[in-house]
């Protein structure tokens, strides 16, 4: 992966927030087609000085990437670039657990070669960067609905973010439980949750991630609300809308672009798109 030695709502949001009906995240290094999404989830978050974004930055991420393919590592990871929001690029890789995660982080190590490639392309894209920031989430099975995604080809992540008031968060999951079987009366809606484990707000913070194959989606999206209310009634919404308010202290959606020159990933997935490198 990229390692690194030495990222809130009103009420009347919500169901936007969780109708735009795309896939969930699968782990980066799954085989191409539908896979489940990772138990654990890496998310390293890299803002950007003014003038950096774009080639500069894509070029001194290519190192990272060439180094990983040059070692025909087995842990691959997706890049993306904000399209909302500050300027900075999210980097998404999955692991079945945190003990796999501290074997591949050993082997890097032990790696001379490759730890090395990556030591000098960490400080020369340091150069590039205000701020790093690395966070961990786990998944929430009984806090999603459909997981499965062709993730190779997907091309976008809509993820909103959602801060849960403090000593609320068993409510806010029972919340968002009576969203998940309202929606699930709805086709074609699908989502991941992630709860942060570690990193800034952690326990507080969950994330819900929609892969999308383009942004049509968001539009076609944006009806399911609807749906969700002629599914389960006026009175059933009502109670999910009351819960929801009560437990959630802010949210934020943000859209992001898959980017292959950013990225490590399988060599069978989609190369008329991944293989822009």
């Amino acid at each position: 992966m990229k390692h690194r030695f030495g990222s809130v709502v009103p009420l009347c949001l919500i169901s936007a927030a969780l109708s735009l009906g795309g896939p969930t995240i699968a782990a980066a290094q799954s085989q191409a087609g539908p896979t489940p999404p990772p138990k654990v989830l890496e998310v390293i978050t890299e803002y950007l000085k003014p003038g950096q974004a774009g080639s500069p930055h894509m070029k001194s991420e290519s190192v990272f990437a060439q180094a990983m393919r040059d070692a025909k590592w087995p842990t691959h990871y997706i890049g993306t670039d904000a399209m909302t929001g500050q300027t900075r690029a999210v980097f998404f890789v999955g692991y079945d657990s945190f003990a796999d995660w501290q074997k591949d982080t050993d082997a890097t190590m032990a790696n001379k070669d490759l730890a090395g490639k990556l030591d000098k392309a960490t400080v020369d894209d340091g150069a590039l960067l205000s701020e790093v920031q690395t966070s961990a989430y786990v998944y929430r099975e009984d806090l999603s609905l459909r997981g499965p995604v062709d993730i190779p080809h997907m091309r976008f992540f809509d993820i909103t973010i959602f801060k849960v008031k403090a000593g609320k968060g068993r409510d806010f999951e029972n919340a968002a439980k009576m969203f998940v079987s309202g929606y699930d009366k709805v086709p074609d809606v699908h989502w991941t949750t992630f709860q942060k484990m570690y990193g800034k707000d952690s326990g507080s913070i969950y994330i819900i991630v929609t892969p999308m194959k383009s942004l049509a989606e968001v539009d076609q999206g944006m009806g399911n609300d609807k749906k969700l209310l002629a599914a389960v009634g006026q009175d059933q919404m009502q109670k999910m809308m009351d819960a929801a308010d009560a437990t959630i202290e802010s949210v934020e959606s943000n859209l992001y672009s898959f980017n292959p020159k950013m990225s490590y990933v399988r060599d069978d997935w989609d190369p008329s798109f991944w293989g822009q490198r």
